[in-house]
């Protein structure tokens, strides 16, 4: 067991775990976390607690935020703000077909990431110079992908919560159709699209549960045994683990787990088992 916390740079942003070490903030309190560039501000969004997982190697927090860091915080993120309008205007002077999602910046470097979206390779040497010059620092830009665009940017899913991948995801892991289709869901792109335009991460979520039940489980059309008689399996509930079952009496349907229902093999062998442990062989 150890102690643990969440904070997020943004509002509804991108969830980073912390060892409280000695702080007890609260939700909403300002803090400081450990950086490659320093102690930067950010909010508890997850007062510290007591989890049973093992937690150690956890960045530690660097204690709550004063004035001077709230101050310096409140400066980057209006330079950030200013590089972004820049950016925005430079890329309309130059005519490039430049999407400008996110900027970064490093007040003790004294430089800018700015991130930026677009179809295809862009020639952007002579904006970069123009945005020096206009920011005097140092700028570096760097094209992203649609999911890193979604992260960045940050957005509703259509289940109505804020994107995984802006929140708690680290790394984005392979998705695919296969998956959509062993979930029984509609292979349209409409219906299976996150707000990136891929497949939703959500996919893989929940599928090694349906690799599990379909490997186990008797498939559509077999015969089985149920506590209300025989009958054929029609149809599959798995995140109730039970199978629909048609019985042969009047074909009515009734739904049972998985654990109650036995194919005709398990039911031949179970009336025929020896009771002397040989499986009923001579």
């Amino acid at each position: 067991m150890g102690m643990m916390m969440a904070v997020s740079f943004e509002r509804y942003g991108r969830l980073y775990y912390l060892d409280p070490g000695s702080t007890a903030p609260r939700v909403g309190d300002k803090v400081l976390v450990p950086t490659e560039s320093g102690p930067e501000v950010a909010e508890c969004v997850w007062a510290p607690q007591w989890v049973s997982d093992d937690v150690d190697g956890l960045p530690v927090c660097a204690g709550l935020a004063g004035d001077g860091d709230l101050a310096r915080d409140e400066r980057n993120r209006a330079r950030r703000a200013e590089a972004r309008s820049v950016s925005k205007r430079l890329i309309r002077r130059h005519g490039l077909p430049m999407k400008v999602v996110g900027v970064d910046y490093l007040d003790r470097a004294g430089s800018f990431t700015v991130f930026f979206s677009a179809p295809d390779r862009v020639d952007f040497r002579a904006l970069v110079r123009e945005l020096a010059r206009a920011l005097h620092a140092r700028v570096e830009l760097r094209q992203v992908g649609p999911r890193d665009e979604a992260r960045l940017q940050g957005g509703i899913g259509p289940c109505g919560r804020d994107l995984c991948c802006a929140t708690f995801l680290r790394d984005f892991e392979p998705v695919s159709v296969r998956m959509a289709k062993d979930q029984d869901l509609p292979v349209n792109p409409m219906r299976i699209a996150g707000a990136c335009g891929r497949l939703m991460c959500c996919l893989k979520y929940e599928h090694p549960l349906y690799q599990e039940f379909k490997a186990t489980a008797p498939r559509t059309g077999s015969r089985v045994s149920t506590p209300e008689g025989e009958g054929t399996v029609v149809g599959h509930k798995v995140p109730s683990d039970s199978l629909v079952v048609r019985l042969n009496d009047g074909g009515r349907r009734c739904v049972c787990s998985r654990a109650e229902v036995c194919g005709p093999r398990q039911s031949y062998e179970k009336a025929h088992r020896d009771p002397g442990g040989d499986g009923g062989t001579e």
